[in-house]
């Protein structure tokens, strides 16, 4: 996910990343006053983006993730050629892509996350509740709410959620997902929903991309409630952005023309993915102010 931790995560706790940016290339990476980025690219002609090859709705090897469509975008905006360094997003995701030189960007990483440079996000979400259609869990908003008592939920371990369930006695009954896991083989969140489908489970709490990605496939669509108006434990919302390396000013600093210039395509595109988005007041973002430059 780190999303992915996600993704970081993923990231938001999605993933566990031990990694180390800068190492012997350090020198390699100075900034020329020019603001040349031939010096801090791998291949100034390239986008080399660093992805999982396996981890949908953020990106696989296919092409098909939201992230993906991302690095399209960015790839035509800056008229190079896109070609990717896939790694499964688990320890050392960060280490053997973007601090061995070997890509230039993740396309997604959480504000805040000390392991890479963030650029200026791009997207801002939390995690969701999930629940079917006629459940009587529809507008649930909060896990303080009472009807939630006695439910058995799907939650992934060692996330954020898990410390506001536990405050509310709601881990008695919790049905607990691997947060660590190999994406080429598993998927906590498409398990948990497909549990959630037939039964196993009441409700779904998940990283927020998860739930509206998964909740749109369903049949029927899933109902997807973010949770914002939590009063205690940890927060459950966060900015997305991309990742670079510390050293790498001027590609930061493109990249952060690059989401400015090109947000309403942005956000389009994660609204395609059903990614719940989120303004700076938690006041959720839909197609029709998505679309309209800032």
């Amino acid at each position: 996910m780190t999303y992915a931790g996600q993704k970081r995560w993923l990231a938001i706790s999605m993933v566990a990343i031990f990694a180390v940016l800068l190492g012997p290339d350090v020198a390699r990476a100075q900034i020329k006053e020019s603001g040349d980025l031939s010096i801090e690219l791998v291949d100034p002609k390239v986008l080399r983006v660093c992805a999982d090859p396996r981890n949908l709705p953020f990106s696989n090897d296919k092409g098909e993730g939201f992230e993906n469509k991302l690095a399209e975008l960015f790839a035509e905006k800056l008229n190079k050629k896109l070609d990717y360094m896939y790694f499964p997003q688990a320890t050392g995701f960060v280490r053997m892509t973007l601090g061995a030189h070997r890509c230039d960007v993740i396309m997604g990483f959480p504000q805040g996350d000390d392991l890479v440079q963030g650029t200026n996000p791009y997207y801002r979400t939390a995690y969701a509740l999930v629940a079917k259609q006629g459940s009587g869990l529809e507008d649930v908003a909060t896990l303080e709410d009472e009807r939630l008592k006695g439910k058995h939920i799907g939650i992934v371990a060692g996330t954020p959620p898990g410390t506001n369930m536990a405050v509310n006695g709601l881990m008695a009954n919790a049905k607990p997902y691997q947060l660590m896991v190999d994406t080429r083989l598993d998927s906590s969140a498409e398990a948990m929903i497909n549990d959630l489908m037939s039964g196993q489970i009441d409700a779904a709490i998940l990283w927020g991309p998860h739930a509206g990605f998964y909740a749109k496939k369903a049949n029927p669509p899933l109902h997807v409630t973010p949770l914002v108006k939590e009063t205690t434990g940890p927060r459950l919302t966060f900015r997305i952005g991309m990742g670079v390396r510390g050293a790498d000013q001027n590609w930061k600093r493109l990249l952060n023309r690059l989401i400015q210039e090109n947000q309403p395509a942005i956000n389009k595109i994660l609204l395609d993915y059903g990614v719940p988005l989120l303004d700076e007041n938690d006041r959720p973002i839909g197609a029709e102010t998505a679309t309209k430059a800032q």
